[in-house]
């Protein structure tokens, strides 16, 4: 850690918090000296939670709110007690919503200021957003205390309490999150945001048997027997790719492996690449933990492919931070596609990047007679009527046999046959799904395979 002597007094921006400070400390601002930390974003909660139980127990402690004209840079201990030209005061607390995934928010502090002792030891603790020019990539913690080794020891020693508090805080642990790529400068909001998806079950993933078999192998399999691998000593990082048209079912799967137990899930979209250093730095914070990286092909197109130096850097940031994981990280990736071909090779030939590539291929006879049967919701359909759409709709993806279904209530409800699916409503559903919006319609609905078996 390291430990730096704050500015000397420089005669100007004389604040009444700094004077407040140079009572509480009763030094000069050159004998006192600070230290600070960054934590993830996702920490924000369980920072204040540990910083009130460390506080609790020292009475006279004292919580200020910070106000800070400067609304480019977070305020800092050590500007405070310089008096630098942007002097930054005491004002009442302020409290933003945070979502953490539970029905009612928590409420988090935006910027606070403790002044306390440690017996005869006084000192400062401010907690404010951790990022410059709006760009919020953390909390940052801020000790100040008199300067020497008793002040230097009992800092090291607080932030080590509050490391261990933080570690075992359960905020975000087991959700299902991603980063906003924009927020308030000063720290209003949370720049994580929690999904609540729709509860997909085991069996209502739709796959050949040999790519689900592979899928329960890679994901589910391994991390149960992870603990074991890493006491062999083998690496406890693993990297996935799924591949295959669009519409085949990726999303859905990874909606399905979002929920196992006891891991944190990461989701990243393309628009969020410049996010990816803060991504893979909760994944560690977080671990066990699950990234996915849908789209993947847009960060690391093959380097012929690229339009500039800019897609470069992100593909190499990518490479970068997946080779600096530990082997014991418990990170698993999930990286996404609908071209493979144009995947840097750097990417997915080196061991330890991708170690397993999972094709999800369009539904053979057995998968869409089951997508028919689970996207038929309220529908009553016969044997023969599910092989009627079975044989009719050879070569389309999974999509396409949703949105057939939900066409083909459609009709069954202007028609008014009631809740068992007639012939009459599927002809009609296919019909325009396949022909009245052309050759366009067909690819934007997942049936661009099935013309060749039509006529």
């Amino acid at each position: 850690m390291g430990f730096a002597i704050s500015f000397g007094n420089r005669g100007f921006g004389e604040s009444p918090l700094r004077k407040s400070l140079l009572k509480h400390f009763g030094v000069p601002a050159g004998k006192i000296a600070t230290a600070g930390r960054q934590f993830p974003i996702t920490a924000r909660v369980d920072i204040q939670s540990g910083l009130e139980n460390l506080l609790r127990s020292r009475p006279g402690t004292t919580l200020l709110g910070i106000l800070s004209p400067n609304p480019h840079e977070p305020p800092t201990l050590a500007q405070t007690l310089a008096g630098n030209h942007f002097p930054i005061d005491a004002g009442p607390l302020q409290h933003d919503e945070i979502d953490v995934g539970e029905a009612v928010p928590v409420r988090c502090l935006k910027n606070g200021l403790w002044l306390s002792r440690e017996k005869d030891l006084p000192f400062a603790i401010i907690m404010v957003p951790g990022g410059r020019f709006g760009l919020n990539r953390g909390v940052q913690v801020e000790i100040a205390v008199p300067a020497g080794e008793q002040g230097a020891q009992f800092s090291q020693e607080l932030f080590r309490d509050l490391e261990l508090l933080v570690s075992k805080g359960q905020t975000y642990r087991g959700r299902i999150i991603s980063l906003e790529g924009h927020i308030d400068p000063m720290g209003g909001g949370s720049m994580v945001k929690v999904h609540r998806l729709a509860k997909v079950n085991r069996d209502d993933v739709i796959l050949p048997r040999k790519t689900l078999a592979t899928l329960d192998r890679n994901v589910a399999g391994f991390m149960k027997v992870r603990e074991q691998l890493k006491s062999l000593r083998f690496q406890a990082r693993k990297g996935l790719l799924f591949y295959g048209p669009p519409g085949t079912g990726k999303t859905y799967t990874i909606h399905y492996l979002a929920q196992l137990p006891n891991h944190t899930t990461l989701l990243v979209t393309a628009e969020q690449v410049g996010l990816l250093d803060e991504y893979f730095r909760l994944a560690r914070f977080l671990q066990p933990s699950m990234m996915v990286i849908e789209d993947v092909d847009l960060i690391a197109r093959e380097r012929t492919h690229m339009h500039g130096g800019g897609e470069e850097v992100l593909l190499n940031k990518l490479l970068n931070e997946m080779d600096g994981l530990r082997e014991d990280a418990e990170v698993l990736f999930i990286l996404t596609t609908n071209r493979p071909d144009q995947i840097e090779p750097a990417l997915v030939s080196r061991p330890g990047r991708i170690d397993q590539a999972i094709e999800f291929p369009l539904p053979d006879e057995e998968g869409r007679a089951k997508l028919t049967h689970l996207y038929a919701r309220g529908l009553e359909i016969s044997a023969e009527l599910t092989q009627l759409i079975v044989s009719r709709t050879k070569g389309v993806s999974a999509a396409f046999i949703k949105e057939l279904m939900r066409r083909c209530a459609q009709f069954q409800i202007e028609f008014s046959h009631g809740n068992a699916l007639a012939q009459p409503a599927v002809d009609a559903a296919l019909e325009e799904m396949l022909f009245a919006g052309g050759t366009l319609n067909r690819r934007l609905l997942g049936g661009e395979g099935v013309e060749q078996t039509l006529g």
